[in-house]
């Protein structure tokens, strides 16, 4: 029975954080950065690090400061690592942080190459390619390898086609 009630308490606010993505794609920026950060202190810099890794992975996407937006990603890094090395989470949280890998990276990268600091953005973009492989084949999958390879050409890392590089193609049903 604690078990379900954690479950459904990790469910609501991975619902809320959604919530407040939905916002931000609407265009509201400020609101949806205000309502993270609200988020953000009420889960804590200890708190679930699930909750931790998503809301520092969207609060990045809310800032205007290249600098704010490197720390935001790297602390989504930080949680998604704690995931991964099986500290605080069940099986289901690992798997699901190991799909953002990918995504985590590629936005570390983007940062770098904002702050031009090209080294450590080619650096998280082969780390980005690297975690590619726990993408499903779906339109997000499509459009975080398309994102990696665009940034790849960008950093003169590859020709940005991304042909031959992901592996044998996957069969559709």
């Amino acid at each position: 029975m604690t078990e379900r009630q954690g479950q459904t308490a990790s469910d609501t606010v991975l619902t809320r954080i959604g919530q407040v993505v939905m916002l931000h794609h609407a265009g509201d920026r400020e609101e949806a950065r205000s309502r993270l950060l609200e988020l953000w202190t009420e889960i804590g810099e200890h708190g679930d690090p699930l909750h931790r890794c998503t809301l520092a992975h969207y609060l990045a996407d809310t800032q205007d400061d290249p600098d704010a937006e490197l720390a935001w990603d790297l602390r989504a890094l930080t949680a998604a690592e704690e995931l991964a090395d099986g500290r605080c989470a069940g099986h289901d949280q690992v798997a699901a942080v190991r799909a953002l890998y990918p995504s985590l990276h590629l936005n570390l990268a983007a940062d770098y190459a904002k702050l031009g600091r090209s080294e450590a953005a080619r650096s998280h973009v082969r780390r980005a390619r690297g975690a590619a492989g726990a993408l499903g084949d779906d339109s997000y999958g499509d459009g975080i390898r398309a994102a990696i390879s665009r940034l790849e050409l960008r950093l003169g890392e590859g020709d940005g086609s991304g042909e031959g590089t992901w592996g044998p193609p996957r069969q559709r049903p």
